[in-house]
């Protein structure tokens, strides 16, 4: 089954990525995939898996909450904590309080509340409206990711996400507590509100110290990231395990089991790890590398998994329940919002974000099926029904919402060439004035921008250079014309050239941005911006390796033959578009090494046809190269 699910999972992906086409986020695609492939409609996924394939569900959810508490990093959240604060207090309580008054005054709408008592209404209410706060920060993370996004709007969301999901735990215990007592018509107990204190210190506790020193251990071990991955993915997994483990042991020796919270202790080592050790990059390099495959397992199998049979018979019901959701949580969102003084742009889309549900609504659907047999599976088929609508609903719409607010990160629309080849360098230093010397020697048009003041350095002859860049924004970005640049090199910290990149890849879609590496552990977040990266400590060990092994070849890339250069030249003329290589007219001493379209490199040959906006690698003297620069511009 395991093999299986595996190969499904795989398809999933691809299919998945048609949704994108289509401005759809990618979870939705891996969802709807998995329902298809599930028991209830191919059945490629028996029903069985759901119990058989269940430690898949829990690997996924534990590192979906170490992923969520690593965005908890205190001190890039610090501007945002009034946001975050009044956000979640609208996102909890008032969709909280005015929920349960309103599933309290739909009682005689919803069938299994109907013939129940004014105490029991009011405790089935109050449930409900607990599990309406519940929100899914897999949804969240994945789109996120999949939008690269970044901005005030997104680290609120991801706060009040990983916070209000905390508190929803409790929430969810104290109304559950209150309510086996109410239901069954006894009074309520003092001593439930006591283990619900003892459960949650318990898993604070362990969570905290335990594993957050036990992940603290794994990502110190001198061991290659593979090896850590699997590592990291065993502790998230182990918090279950003991979950399950003290739960049947404190149930059969003392006749009442004491549940530790999986995901609140997996929530609570990573923001252990992220803001107290040293090991905050190291792990969220982890994370990022595990993603995508974690999030395609986690999404096609909660799909297959999803109850949809169940919908048609509960749909009403189920409408209902979701459009008290939807309102309360509209009043959430412009009750925080104007609360914490955010932009009123912002409020208006502040609910889109937490429409969203999945693992902790279903979980706890499924403890309400278990702990009241009478109604409890009608009420869990109803609140899988919303959920489902929420599933589909939810990622879109957060989408839509960080477009809206021009948070996302994909990558800009690469401009037109103008004619002029220009480059930006960002940094003035001794390496900096040399390669803006060279690539002027070679008919481009060069700047330097600097954080330094005019008059603080003695300025290199015929060299343009931009004072006083500060934040590296679009604003400075239009003031140097970066929208007619063709290349980017970044010569500052990793941090600054991050940013840089950033913009650049955001704003401008530059064709070529180029950095000089200064830690190896951030090679990966400059891959991610679509940026060529050198690092300076293995160059010259590469460089004199293709001397050994290529040296003629090497001396040609580098232009040190007497007249001989390379270039990459774009294919603009409309003349040539369609024009296999073998029909070319081009000089007898000029080699065409590779064509690169669309982000690939091709390996070519004399039938290969050329494109508009193609880049052409070609070597020849330096007169042809000319001759081939001017055939394929015009």
């Amino acid at each position: 089954m395991l093999s299986g699910f595996l190969i499904i999972a795989l398809a999933s992906n691809q299919i998945a990525k048609s949704f994108q086409k289509i401005r759809l986020p990618l979870i939705t695609g891996l969802i709807f995939t998995g329902i298809i492939s599930g028991p209830h409609i191919i059945g490629l996924i028996p029903i069985s898996a759901k119990d058989n394939l269940q430690f898949i569900n829990e690997i996924a959810l534990a590192f979906i909450a170490f992923a969520a508490g690593a965005e908890l990093y205190l001190k890039e959240l610090r501007s945002r904590f009034k946001s975050i604060k009044w956000n979640t207090f609208g996102q909890l309580v008032v969709t909280f309080v005015v929920g349960s008054i309103a599933v309290y005054f739909c009682a005689d709408y919803i069938p299994y509340m109907r013939e129940m008592s004014t105490a029991a209404k009011i405790s089935v209410s109050t449930i409900t409206a607990a599990i309406f706060v519940a929100r899914s920060p897999a949804s969240a993370i994945a789109v996120i990711n999949e939008l690269r996004a970044k901005g005030p709007f997104v680290q609120t969301v991801m706060g009040v996400t990983v916070v209000k999901d905390f508190l929803v735990i409790i929430l969810f215990s104290i109304c559950l507590a209150v309510g086996e007592s109410l239901i069954a018509g006894e009074d309520f107990k003092l001593l439930s509100i006591v283990h619900i204190i003892v459960e949650l210190a318990l898993s604070f506790g362990i969570g905290f110290y335990a594993f957050g020193q036990l992940l603290k251990f794994v990502l110190s071990l001198k061991i290659i990231r593979p090896g850590k991955t699997v590592l990291v993915l065993l502790v998230g997994f182990s918090s279950y395990l003991l979950s399950h483990a003290v739960k049947d042991l404190t149930l059969e020796y003392f006749n009442h089991g004491i549940h530790m919270e999986p995901l609140l202790m997996s929530i609570l080592a990573s923001f252990f790890v992220t803001n107290y050790t040293k090991y905050r990059a190291e792990f969220i390099n982890i994370l990022e590398h595990t993603a995508t495959p974690i999030y395609i397992a986690f999404f096609t199998y909660t799909g297959a998994t999803l109850a949809i049979n169940v919908i048609g018979s509960v749909i009403g019901v189920a409408l209902i329940l979701f459009a008290i959701r939807i309102i309360t949580m509209i009043m959430g969102a412009y009750t925080g919002g104007i609360l914490a003084g955010d932009p009123m742009k912002q409020n208006h889309l502040g609910w889109m974000p937490y429409v969203t549900q999945a693992g902790v609504g279903l979980g706890l659907a499924t403890v309400i099926a278990d702990t009241f047999p009478g109604w409890g599976d009608e009420f869990a088929t109803v609140i899988i029904a919303v959920i489902v609508i929420n599933q589909f609903l939810g990622p879109p719409l957060f989408k839509w919402a960080i477009y809206q607010l021009g948070e996302d990160r994909t990558k800009a629309q690469t401009p037109e060439f103008d004619g002029i080849r220009d480059a930006i360098i960002f940094g003035f230093e001794s390496q900096s004035v040399a390669l803006a010397n060279q690539l002027r020697e070679n008919g481009w048009e060069v700047q330097i921008a600097t954080k330094l003041q005019q008059g603080s350095i003695d300025e290199p002859e015929g060299i343009s250079i931009t004072y006083g860049i500060k934040d590296f924004s679009k604003e400075e970005f239009d003031l140097m014309n970066a929208d007619k640049t063709e290349a980017i090199v970044t010569m500052l910290s990793d941090e600054e050239n991050l940013k840089i990149c950033d913009t650049a890849y955001h704003h401008f879609g530059t064709r070529d941005v180029i950095v000089r590496l200064n830690h190896r552990y951030n090679y990966d977040k400059f891959l991610a911006l679509d940026a060529k990266v050198v690092d300076p400590s293995t160059a010259m060990v590469s460089l004199l390796d293709h001397f050994v092994r290529s040296p003629q070849a090497t001396s040609l890339l580098l232009g040190m033959e007497k007249g001989q250069d390379s270039r990459d030249v774009e294919i603009l003329n409309p003349d040539i578009h369609g024009l296999t290589l073998r029909d070319l007219r081009l000089p007898g001493d000029v080699i065409i090494l590779s064509i690169m379209r669309g982000g690939q490199s091709i390996i070519t040959h004399g039938y290969t046809r050329l494109r508009l906006r193609d880049i052409v690698t070609v070597v020849g003297s330096i007169k042809s190269l000319e001759e081939v620069q001017f055939k394929f511009d015009n």
